[in-house]
């Protein structure tokens, strides 16, 4: 069994890779796109006034509880959201101890501020994603600041490649 921990910066390709990952290994993914516009939607649809960042600890409380709920039952789960925390490895990792499962952390790494952009412009948008990066200082100081566990081996990918062209190596990190 495996809890696969998903990183990298939004529109750097963690979906797409996710859900290839998935449909190969045959796992659950906790998407936190998901969660976050299922809560935005709610509190539009009530009307209630909810500060954005409370939205996003709220939903990541409600991701954890659906990992440990999938683990708790034997399923592989893989936890799409960038990693910007250092928080979200350590549960990560203690969850993959408490269940007893293989703990996999695979980077989305896509250095490229104008592609980034053009990816974000140009994907189908749910209302917790941004639209675009606007500062190059901010898209470096991200890219170069994601939070990976220490005493774990992390794979870094380089989604600029086509998808075909780095699957094989995530498959061979997983099983290892």
């Amino acid at each position: 069994m495996f809890f696969i921990q998903m990183s990298g910066f939004p529109g750097s390709g963690k979906s797409t890779l996710a859900q290839e990952i998935a449909k190969r290994i045959g796992a659950i993914i906790v998407d936190h796109d998901i969660s976050k516009t299922t809560l935005l939607e709610s509190t539009e649809q009530l009307e209630i006034d909810i500060e954005l960042e409370l939205t996003g600890k709220i939903s990541y409380n409600i991701d954890w509880s659906l990992i440990e709920f999938y683990l708790s039952h034997n399923h592989n789960v893989i936890f799409d959201c960038p990693c910007l925390y250092e928080e979200m490895v350590q549960k990560g990792t203690n969850l993959a101890l408490k269940y007893n499962v293989k703990y996999k952390y695979v980077e989305c790494y896509l250095n490229d501020f104008d592609e980034i952009n053009y990816r974000l412009r140009n994907r189908n948008r749910k209302i917790s994603q941004i639209k675009e990066v606007k500062s190059i200082e901010d898209f470096r100081y991200t890219i170069e600041n994601s939070k990976k566990p220490n005493n774990y081996k992390c794979l870094k990918v380089d989604t600029s490649k086509p998808l075909d062209s780095y699957i094989q190596e995530v498959l061979n990190y997983i099983e290892e």
